[in-house]
């Protein structure tokens, strides 16, 4: 049963670390295709089409001229590229799912779909809200501030990626499974008015509830829905890989659920899987769990 109304599917791997500034992230795609994700989604009757690996530069220095934002040239450079591969490849009538490498990768992912999908919604399943800025930034790490970049808001060479106009409308946009927020970031959430759905409210009103206002929220006068599913929104001990592990976070059949709700929708034009960290996983645990994942969301069911 397929879950979109596309039944091909281009794989694109981006071996990217410095978002993270955090050796591992960047094996993340050969970790999630020696899991099987090609084999699963065919099975399910997609036509997929991987198209390797993007090429990361690995030898960076730390800090340009911007000294809080890491890595920032690179991280332009392969989003600005990844941008136009997924631009190109919805061009051609094929669904983008992007794997990872760490979250940074989501500014050129959905700039790409922006250049078909104008008014897109956006499903952002992480432990962060990954909406600091230059300002309020603690680390300097660029995975934090990708919504943030997304939004509008950030350094000039992330945000014109792909056109300055290429920007997703704040009411379209839901986190899930929040539950690490820097204070900057809190103020604003607030004065964006993004819908954030922490562990207190999934604990309280349950996933279905959630999903069901979020699905309503990322639908409302869209034209698509993408999904970005960061690992580290799960508990660590359901997927113990990830760079930025924050205890109590969703369990293994809560995500799914989730993306199995998101399938039934029918409006899924995007996708990207990040931040599995080989090196910090345990029998490739994570990985597995997000080619796992993959599959609920392109319609593999129980029965």
């Amino acid at each position: 049963m397929l879950a979109t109304k596309n039944s091909n599917i281009s794989l694109i791997g981006v071996p990217m670390q410095f978002g993270a500034d955090r050796a591992g992230v960047e094996m993340g795609p050969t970790a999630i295709r020696s899991s099987n994700i090609q084999t699963r989604l065919e099975a399910l009757g997609y036509r997929v089409n991987d198209l390797g690996d993007i090429h990361v530069n690995r030898v960076q220095d730390g800090y340009g001229p911007v000294a809080k934002l890491k890595y920032l040239a690179e991280i332009a450079r392969v989003n600005e590229e990844l941008a136009q591969v997924v631009s190109q490849e919805m061009g051609n009538g094929q669904l983008p799912l992007v794997i990872g490498g760490d979250h940074s990768i989501a500014i050129g992912t959905i700039k790409g779909v922006l250049q078909h999908k104008s008014r897109l919604g956006v499903i952002w399943f992480d432990a962060h809200t990954d909406v600091n800025t230059a300002e309020t930034t603690g680390s300097g790490n660029i995975h934090g501030m990708s919504l943030a970049v997304l939004l509008g808001y950030g350094h000039p060479s992330l945000v014109s990626i792909a056109g300055e106009h290429t920007r997703v409308n704040p009411r379209n946009v839901v986190i899930i499974g929040a539950r690490s927020v820097d204070p900057g970031e809190r103020i604003f959430l607030k004065e964006q008015g993004i819908r954030v759905f922490t562990m207190y409210d999934i604990d309280k009103y349950g996933m279905k509830a959630v999903m069901e206002e979020a699905m309503e929220r990322v639908t409302a006068g869209t034209d698509g829905v993408h999904l970005s599913l960061d690992l580290d929104g799960m508990d660590p001990m359901e997927a113990p890989g990830v760079g930025t592990p924050v205890r109590g976070g969703m369990s293994y059949r809560e995500s799914h659920f989730a993306m199995e709700m998101l399938h039934e929708s029918g409006m899924l034009v995007s996708a990207e899987v990040v931040e599995v960290n080989p090196i910090l996983d345990q029998n490739n645990m994570t990985a597995k769990a997000a080619v796992e994942l993959v599959g609920s969301v392109f319609g593999e069911r129980i029965l």
